[in-house]
């Protein structure tokens, strides 16, 4: 059984999920993708992990790292499963281009190269904004491209980690 509850950010509502293992989804309201991977049968309840989630993001917010983690249940393929552990890697006020996840994947997989396109897509699936940073990632030149929530939130939430 999923479940789901709504959170009031500064930079927009937010739609999380979860299921019994961990967060399944946290969107942006009309994001692309949006609530991706949400069972049509679910419940609107608070339950004890959204508590956490929703501390995490005050935190978060509030203008600092969260120094806690939250349990994550990520529906995916084996490769974009792979993308989001690097997103997860990618430090607090970091950025990192779709070309150096796509070479760290192919080193990882002892392939001469692999598709910066691929990771693009992969990373743009993410269901589990922010906690999982997509937002993180950046072009090659450090343009903000491609954001499913929208490149001004993507400016928003890199400018909020930078300031500290």
């Amino acid at each position: 059984m999923q479940y789901i509850s709504h959170y009031s950010s500064p930079i927009g509502e937010i739609l999380l999920a979860a299921d019994d293992i961990g967060l399944t989804g946290l969107w942006f309201e009309g994001q692309k993708y949006f609530a991706l991977s949400l069972d049509e049968e679910h419940e609107e309840r608070e339950i004890p992990l959204f508590e956490k989630v929703k501390h995490w993001l005050d935190v978060y917010f509030s203008g600092k790292e969260p120094d806690f983690s939250i349990p994550l249940h990520a529906a995916g393929t084996v490769f974009q499963k792979e993308v989001w552990e690097i997103l997860c890697s990618i430090p607090y006020g970091q950025t990192m281009t779709y070309g150096q996840i796509a070479n760290q994947l192919a080193a990882k997989k002892g392939l001469p190269h692999m598709s910066a396109q691929a990771v693009g897509g992969a990373v743009g699936r993410n269901r589990i904004s922010i906690i999982v940073p997509c937002h993180r990632v950046v072009g090659a030149d450090g343009s903000l491209t491609g954001y499913a929530g929208g490149i001004d939130k993507k400016e928003k939430l890199l400018a909020l980690e930078r300031q500290t």
